[in-house]
C-alpha cells in the first residue's frame, strides 16, 4: 500500500497478512485525489473515513494537508494498524482514530464533515443500503459529499443524491451530494 501523492509520496505502509482489510488500489486512489484536488483545498476541510480498514484514505487526506480527519473501523486490529502506521510515518495529529461501529457511530455523532467516504466490505449483508444509511445521518455540512466505493454489480445512478460515477479497474466510487437533487435526464 503505496501514498499516491502529498508530503508522504511514495511511502509505504505494509499490512500484515493476517489483516482482513481490502485497501483501495493505488490506481483507484490517484484517480479520485485527482478529482478531490480540484474541488478542495484540504487544509480546509474536515474528512470522515467509515470502514477505515488500512487507513489507506485517511493517510491519502494527511498527506495533502488535512488537519481534520475522523477514521472510524470497528475491527481492533485494523484500528491498531492505523494507529501504528500513523506512528511509522510520522502523522502526529490530523487522525482521530475510533474504534466502533460505523452505524452505531453515525447514531452518536455530533460532528459535521465536508467529505465523507465509505469503503465498506463489499460482503457486508445490506451493504446496497449502506449510501441511504449514511446519508439519512446528520453528519454533513452543507454541500458537503459522500464517496462511496463499491463493486461493479452495484449500481446508485437512480438515488435522488447521486452526482457521479467513476470506474478505476474494478473499483467504482459513487459520488452523492449530501442534498438530495432532481437526476436530469
Amino acid at each position: 500500500m503505496r501514498i499516491t501523492g502529498g508530503n508522504l509520496r511514495g511511502r509505504q505502509v505494509i499490512p500484515p497478512a493476517n489483516l482482513e482489510a481490502r485497501p483501495t488500489t493505488d490506481f483507484a486512489k490517484e484517480g479520485l485525489f485527482n478529482i478531490l484536488t480540484n474541488s478542495y483545498e484540504f487544509a480546509e476541510i474536515s474528512v470522515l473515513d467509515l470502514f477505515s480498514g488500512t487507513g489507506s484514505i485517511s493517510f491519502e487526506f494527511a498527506s495533502r494537508g488535512c488537519m481534520d480527519i475522523t477514521s472510524v473501523e470497528m475491527n481492533t486490529n485494523h484500528a491498531t494498524f492505523i494507529k501504528n502506521s500513523m506512528k511509522l510515518l510520522g502523522i502526529t495529529n490530523g487522525i482521530h482514530v475510533i474504534h466502533h461501529n460505523v452505524f452505531d457511530f453515525l447514531n452518536i455523532c455530533t460532528k459535521r464533515y465536508d467529505v465523507v467516504f465509505a469503503d465498506p466490505p463489499y460482503d457486508l449483508a445490506g451493504f446496497a443500503d449502506v449510501p441511504q444509511k449514511i446519508l439519512n445521518a446528520p453528519i454533513f455540512k452543507e454541500d458537503a459529499i459522500l464517496i462511496f466505493e463499491h463493486p461493479a454489480s452495484f449500481d446508485y445512478k437512480e438515488y435522488p443524491h447521486f452526482l457521479k460515477e467513476k470506474k478505476y479497474g474494478n473499483v467504482h466510487f459513487t459520488f452523492f451530494s449530501s442534498e438530495a437533487r432532481k437526476i436530469e435526464q
